[in-house]
């Protein structure tokens, strides 16, 4: 009996090494020699497919920073708002870098790096007829992508009588707001910016802000080294200014949809100018 408790014990002891190097996905990242990171498609100016049908915008070009600084090759896989964190859950992609947004339901099944771009959320709507706050709402008609962080925050403070309709992605709302569909639109103020910059007439403007909803990478629960080695390469591309650039190269805007400039607090913690 005592040498089979012995075995047993081996036996767990093992399994515990094993499942510690399994867990381990920063080596398994560098013993590949590739990063997958999902990256929007649909989403400027944070990622989109341009002219020449290359993927471009503000995450992509983050991804890609994080890959040269890693010495890694980049595998880009498009996501959309609803199966950005599944992909991650079911080891498709090593990281989420697709303006994610950090909320407590997303905290219990994924960790988060530190904010590596600024954004805020908000209902936009026509010039002149802008909306004070969310009880103005009521007996109006809003569109929101479904699932999207501005998703569940409009449906928490918003009033029973407001017209909530749901869409699938990012294009598919916006175009809804600019077909007239819907008469609001709850997104982010990047986003507005974006619109505004390829079609002023019909860029909609600010009502009310729903939440400051800074950019995180996402990442699996439980990789300390992986998480140690993507806010060590944030801080580093603040500190020398990439990520900075990235900012005025893919979100400088006007008015109420500027960018600000990223630091770090002696905490350790990452704030915006």
């Amino acid at each position: 009996m005592k040498k089979l408790l012995i075995a047993l014990a081996g036996a767990a002891c093992l399994l515990t090494n094993l499942s510690a190097a399994k867990a381990d996905q920063l080596q398994d990242i560098e013993k590949r020699g590739t990063i997958r990171i999902a990256v929007p498609q649909d989403f400027p100016p944070f990622g989109s497919v341009g002219t020449e049908l290359q993927p471009q915008g503000y995450d992509i070009d983050m991804a890609r920073y994080l890959a040269k600084q890693m010495k890694l090759k980049l595998q880009l896989v498009p996501v959309t708002s609803a199966n950005r964190v599944p992909y991650l859950q079911t080891d498709k992609v090593d990281l989420v870098i697709s303006s994610l947004g950090k909320n407590a339901e997303r905290e219990k099944v994924i960790d988060f790096s530190r904010a590596y771009a600024p954004f805020f959320l908000g209902v936009f709507g026509p010039k002149g007829a802008e909306l004070k706050d969310p009880a103005a709402l009521s007996g109006k008609s809003v569109g929101v992508t479904r699932g999207a962080v501005e998703d569940m925050v409009l449906t928490s403070v918003a009033p029973k009588e407001a017209q909530i309709k749901r869409y699938e992605d990012n294009n598919t709302t916006l175009s809804a707001y600019l077909s007239g569909q819907v008469q609001y639109v709850a997104t982010g103020n990047l986003v507005v910016a974006a619109i505004s910059r390829q079609n002023a007439d019909k860029a909609p403007v600010p009502s009310f802000m729903l939440k400051d909803s800074p950019c995180f990478i996402g990442l699996k629960k439980n990789e300390p080294a992986l998480k140690a080695k993507v806010d060590a390469l944030i801080e580093q591309g603040v500190k020398d200014g990439t990520l900075n650039g990235l900012s005025e190269k893919w979100l400088e805007s006007a008015a109420a949809c500027q960018p600000r400039r990223l630091r770090f607090g002696h905490d350790g913690a990452t704030s915006f100018l």
